[in-house]
């Protein structure tokens, strides 16, 4: 089953920030570096964020129930949270190292993904599919991030 056109165009237009900043941010003179890699953070922490909190939003179904399953009825509230709190954190840090640790937060939540997200769909092959666009979503996004974060540790050094 493949996933709705909508979720396709919005999933792989999320990319064009991540992909227009980290050229920005080889390409531009300062400012516009800083500027880009700044808002690379923002981008980056905001997706992040995100996609932890669609943990939350997949299990409200089953809000009422217990389901007996301890990721639902307890891991994956505090699971949900957790990729905001690291976004936070990367906002507040040194901006290279905040781009490596959202980078890492996207890949260890594709991760987890892969380990959960059979819970939250009723067909397999939609849970396949969603899962197949968040690996070429997570590894364009990790790279890009990495690549900004590595080209500003260089042109800083």
């Amino acid at each position: 089953m493949p996933l709705p056109t909508i979720v396709r165009i919005l999933g792989y237009a999320g990319l064009m920030p991540f992909i227009g900043l980290a050229f920005m941010v080889q390409l531009a003179d300062s400012p516009n570096d800083l500027i880009a890699l700044e808002s690379l953070v923002a981008y980056g922490a905001v997706i992040v964020s995100f996609l932890g909190a669609l943990h939350w939003g997949a299990c409200f179904k089953t809000l009422s129930e217990s389901t007996h399953n301890r990721w639902l009825d307890h891991s994956v509230w505090i699971w949900g949270i957790m990729p905001a709190l690291i976004a936070w954190l990367a906002i507040h840090i040194f901006i290279p190292l905040a781009l490596l640790l959202l980078a890492a937060t996207l890949v260890v939540q594709r991760v987890i993904d892969q380990n959960t997200y059979h819970y939250y769909f009723t067909s397999p092959d939609a849970a396949s599919a969603f899962l197949r666009m968040r690996t070429h979503l997570t590894v364009v996004a990790a790279l890009c991030l990495i690549w900004a974060g590595l080209t500003s540790l260089v042109r800083n050094a």
